[in-house]
């Protein structure tokens, strides 16, 4: 600014006069420097959730599939000792083998083609049994001829419901059950029931799932 003073004071006439109004340079503000810290970034940690404990259950790796559902579902209804799993299975195996649309006698056929004798997983013989079948399988939206209704149906009757809480409590032997299963199922000959109930029970292997 004092360089451009002593220059105009120096000229004279038209050149004074335009220099003197030329704009002067704004002054500059000067900003003082600052740092800006940043707050911490604040990371959420999530803590793992404690394993759940795995539950021990008896399974059968030589079983079919059909016995695998069965063993399964009875576990799944909070029966649990081995002997009582064993003695139910021994003795669906001795009235259908676990083939669930058998009618007495052998053949394959199916809830409505069964006309006489037993039918299904216990061959459920009597009218009242047999029809309850049909209609627990009507209730539940289910096919009478399909092992999971009859599961179902099987741990539902009344027939059932007569030994139920007797099954469920641990510690008997196989004939100890299996004296029960006869009142339940109501069977006239006797078979190879026991000797299925040990070869299951020889089977039944106890894993964490």
């Amino acid at each position: 600014m004092l360089r451009a003073l002593t220059l105009a004071a120096s000229l004279s006439g038209p050149a004074a006069t335009s220099l003197a109004l030329l704009p002067l340079p704004a002054a500059t503000a000067t900003i003082p420097y600052s740092i800006i810290q940043e707050e911490p970034t604040q990371v959420a940690i999530r803590e793992a959730a404690p394993e759940q404990p795995k539950e021990v259950r008896l399974i059968c790796k030589s079983c079919n599939a059909n016995e695998k559902i069965a063993l399964q579902k009875l576990q799944d209804h909070g029966i649990k000792d081995k002997n009582a799993l064993a003695t139910i299975m021994g003795n669906i195996r001795q009235e259908s083998t676990f083939q669930p649309d058998v009618c007495e006698g052998g053949a394959r056929t199916g809830y409505h083609g069964c006309r006489s004798g037993g039918f299904g997983l216990i061959q459920w013989t009597s009218e009242n049994r047999f029809r309850g079948l049909g209609s627990h399988a009507k209730q539940i939206g289910g096919n009478p001829s399909s092992i999971n209704t009859q599961l179902s149906y099987l741990l539902e009757e009344g027939d059932w419901k007569m030994i139920e809480d007797k099954m469920m409590q641990p510690g008997r032997t196989i004939n100890d059950y299996m004296h029960l299963a006869r009142k339940w199922i109501r069977w006239g000959h006797h078979g190879a029931r026991t000797s299925f109930a040990h070869d299951y029970a020889s089977r039944f292997t106890r894993e964490a799932v």
